[in-house]
């Protein structure tokens, strides 16, 4: 992730610190870097960029073919996996059909956020000795601990049980490590967040620093890891300060866009609605020879969603980039969303256009003829500059947007009562649909119609323990399905325990 109007070098950066995000040292130092290590942090400039390496790890949303946002929709009811075949990424595929273990389970899905774990480390270590005021220290230390937060939440939600790392270690030390309880993992994650909070500024100057978090962002993410812990009571209460009036401006600012359609206009970014952004540039030339390694800036999920050999005869329909085929639209999210006002920005339906003779396109594996639109660019958004074109787009991704967070809200609030409605009533009101009555039944499903394919329908399925009898055909298994196996790779040689049932 860049930081918006910051440009940095990612040699510099190099400098700094860490390990590739794969390998048994995945949460140590890279012993090459240690001397560099060392003798870096200098002054507020350096710390800057390892402050900027931190946040970096948060592309992990939508840089790289293994990136969250395509992974989670293909473990969901509303998308397969797709791509090229059964063999076009056996991740992928393995936990869209609930085959997913130990020796197929991509290894930077446990190491990539690890990493910014580590990153955050380094920085908190250093930054009390920093030639540097005191207030941006001071800041500079509460975003490091959202991250670390950040990174941890990701990791807990998909493996559960993680060693607590809170210090730089060294690899001697990483092969010692052991896993803590998830109530720990939690109870830190709290900490962290709420240290945040207390010294981030309110709101941040988007043409300058957007990118970074600020109080309300941190709150957002505080309110979604207290739901996550069944913490009801506290999360409403950070929401309600987030959400303000729904359907007005929150007192940090915070309001839903007018049409739903402009969230996905690749131009809107740092909008009303975003609260945590993922940032993306076409000026990383990101390439084939570093690809997912961290040096990319480009938003992957753009060239991998949209129908392989896309092509147009007419020019009455825009003219879509010609993807990857992943994520395929199930015919189930299709029916739920027909005639839904949000249909046109969230889904493409490519069958009527090939039979009208106005488009024609190469049938993927799992091929529905329905694709992810709301990731799905122009040719007209394709990068003049270098690099491989199709690994440089640079639409930015959602993380926590303001819809998300009011619905969080309400079924924080128990899916009853004035507040609870007026949340609900707000995310429909502004489709144009009419009010119904509040449920955590008619909440969960406006969050699957409102959020859907940006990654968040898997979590919510087994977060509200629904996933194993909606997943159940694809082979979700009660008591395993839950989490993932941690890598093999990433055991071996350590004291580290394999999650349970693989």
């Amino acid at each position: 992730m860049k930081i918006k109007n910051i440009r940095y070098s990612f040699v510099a950066v190099g400098l700094l610190l860490l390990s590739s995000s794969c390998g048994e040292d995945f949460l140590t130092v890279d012993p090459k870097g240690l001397p560099l290590v060392d003798n870096y942090y200098r002054d507020e400039s350096e710390a800057f960029s390892g402050l900027v390496a931190a946040y970096d790890i948060m592309g992990k949303q939508s840089k790289g073919f293994e990136n969250m946002i395509t992974m989670l929709n293909a473990g969901s009811d509303d998308f397969y996996a797709g791509g090229g075949g059964p063999g076009d990424g056996a991740g992928i595929h393995g936990f869209d059909n609930y085959k997913l273990d130990k020796i197929i389970m991509p290894r930077s899905y446990w190491g990539d956020f690890f990493q910014g774990i580590a990153r955050a480390n380094i920085l908190l270590l250093k930054l009390p000795d920093v030639n540097m005021s005191e207030a941006k220290k001071i800041r500079f230390a509460a975003e490091a601990k959202a991250l670390r937060g950040y990174y941890y939440f990701e990791l807990v939600r998909t493996f559960r049980n993680l060693p607590l790392i809170l210090t730089p270690i060294s690899p001697a030390e990483g092969y010692n490590v052991t896993q803590v309880a998830p109530e720990e993992i939690y109870a830190q994650i709290e900490k962290d967040l709420i240290e945040a909070k207390a010294a981030l500024p309110n709101t941040i100057d988007v043409a300058t620093e957007g990118g970074r978090f600020s109080k309300g962002s941190v709150q957002a993410l505080l309110g979604k890891v207290y739901l996550y812990e069944g913490k009801n009571a506290l999360a409403a209460a950070e929401f309600a300060e987030v959400n303000g009036t729904p359907g007005g401006t929150s007192m940090y600012g915070y309001k839903l866009l007018a049409k739903f359609s402009d969230l996905w206009v690749i131009s809107n970014k740092f909008n009303s609605e975003a609260i945590i952004e993922i940032m993306h540039t076409d000026k990383s030339n990101a390439d084939w020879g570093f690809w997912g390694g961290g040096a990319d800036e480009g938003n992957s999920v753009n060239i991998m969603v949209g129908p392989r050999g896309f092509e147009r005869s007419s020019n009455a329909i825009p003219d879509y980039v010609s993807g990857w085929s992943f994520n395929p639209v199930t015919p189930s999210l299709y029916n739920a969303m027909k005639g839904d006002p949000r249909f046109e920005s969230t889904i493409f339906d490519v069958l009527p256009l090939v039979a009208s003779g106005a488009a024609k396109y190469a049938k993927g594996d799992q091929d529905t003829g329905y694709f992810l639109k709301k990731f799905m660019p122009l040719n007209s958004d394709t990068t003049e500059g270098g690099g491989a074109t199709a690994l440089n787009y640079k639409q930015d991704t959602y993380a926590i947007r303001l819809a998300d967070t009011y619905l969080m809200e309400a079924e924080a609030l128990g899916g009853t009562g004035a507040r609870a409605q007026a949340l609900l009533d707000a995310v429909r009101a502004r489709v144009g649909l009419a009010s119904v009555p509040v449920s955590l039944d008619a909440i969960a499903n406006e969050r699957r119609l409102e959020l859907a394919g940006e990654g968040h329908r898997w979590f919510d399925l087994v977060r509200t323990g629904q996933a194993a009898t909606v997943l159940a055909s694809s082979g979700f298994v009660a008591g395993k399905n839950e989490i993932w196996p941690i890598p093999q790779k990433d055991l071996e040689n350590t004291k580290l325990v394999q999650n349970p049932n693989y």
